[in-house]
């Protein structure tokens, strides 16, 4: 099949994809042939999700599978290699021909199997966990389990509670797209003033399906607090499957000293392995939305917005 015939599969494959899955099915990267879909197990409010993302190479389907990366903080050891196999399984019986729909429908068959069997190990929802500045958190459901305890200046454990409805989502500034081979970086930065917050900011960022569907979304936050005399900093960070990337993040926070601001920086990775640099592209990303949005000045001046008088519901 030549490499005319293999594009022209790919396009018909991707329109009937499209088609079948709706919003769900996400351009990452038309021109390098990203794709990616977020699988659950088809009940209303999902438990069990993976991120799936497929890359087309030329000499597909004729000679050669998609690459692919499946992302879901609670798929791995064994349970991640039996579902690679099934995969590969699947692909050599159906060699030279468009894989992609029966792989979704395969993984939606094992999460919609852990529903039925009740395996639940490792998804306690609604429990506590704790995050520090260099412990990888174990995620919840989608990478992103709010629910966890936050640490102060002072070392005292701060859980975050459920939502208080009274403070706002602030506004969310969205920074300059960075690529480096294939792989994309995008900051996200919002002002912060109370715990309640970072949950908000992180649904209104997963409204965004490009964003939600992202292979890894960065987060690290820091707050100032005013107890009786004295203040103190919550702050907290999450690696969302790029391990040490959030508590990089929250260093460089620190060590600018900004205040009261979340900064999240989403990655979409190309299938090409960045070794050491995709920290130094996150940290950049970071430190560059900092300073457009005024949070990093000279040390006589203010590191960010200061008051807490945001404005709240009535």
């Amino acid at each position: 099949m030549s490499t005319e015939d293999n594009a022209t599969q790919q396009r018909d494959e991707i329109e009937a994809l499209s088609s079948i899955y709706g919003d769900e099915w996400c351009v990452v990267d038309e021109e390098h042939k990203i794709y990616c879909i977020t699988v659950t197990d088809g009940q209303e409010n999902s438990v069990w999700k993976v991120c799936f993302q497929v890359i087309l190479p030329e000499n597909y389907p004729s000679n050669s599978p998609p690459e692919y990366q499946l992302n879901a903080p609670w798929l791995r050891g064994e349970e991640k290699r039996n579902l690679e196999a099934a995969l590969a399984d699947l692909y050599c019986e159906n060699i030279g021909l468009c894989i992609i729909y029966l792989w979704v429908e395969k993984i939606r068959e094992l999460l919609q199997n852990k529903i039925s069997i009740g395996h639940e190990s490792g998804m306690n929802e609604g429990s506590t966990r704790q995050v520090t500045m260099t412990t990888e958190i174990d995620h919840g459901d989608d990478g992103f389990d709010i629910a966890f305890v936050e640490v102060t200046s002072e070392t005292h454990s701060i859980t975050l509670e459920e939502t208080n409805s009274d403070w706002e989502c602030p506004a969310i500034h969205h920074g300059e797209c960075f690529s480096d081979r294939r792989s994309t970086f995008q900051p996200h930065l919002a002002s912060v003033f109370h715990k309640s917050q970072i949950k908000k900011v992180l649904t209104s960022l997963l409204e965004n399906k490009k964003i939600a569907n992202a292979t890894h979304n960065i987060f690290a936050y820091r707050i100032m607090q005013q107890q009786g005399s004295h203040s103190i900093v919550l702050q907290g960070c999450e690696d969302d499957g790029e391990t040490h990337a959030g508590s990089r993040m929250l260093h460089l926070l620190q060590i600018l000293d900004a205040q009261n601001v979340m900064v999240v920086v989403s990655r979409w990775y190309g299938g090409i392995h960045l070794g050491p640099d995709r920290f130094k592209h996150i940290n950049n990303c970071t430190r560059t939305i900092l300073e457009t949005c005024g949070y990093i000045k000279d040390k006589e001046d203010k590191k960010g917005p200061k008051s807490v008088h945001e404005k709240k519901k009535r």
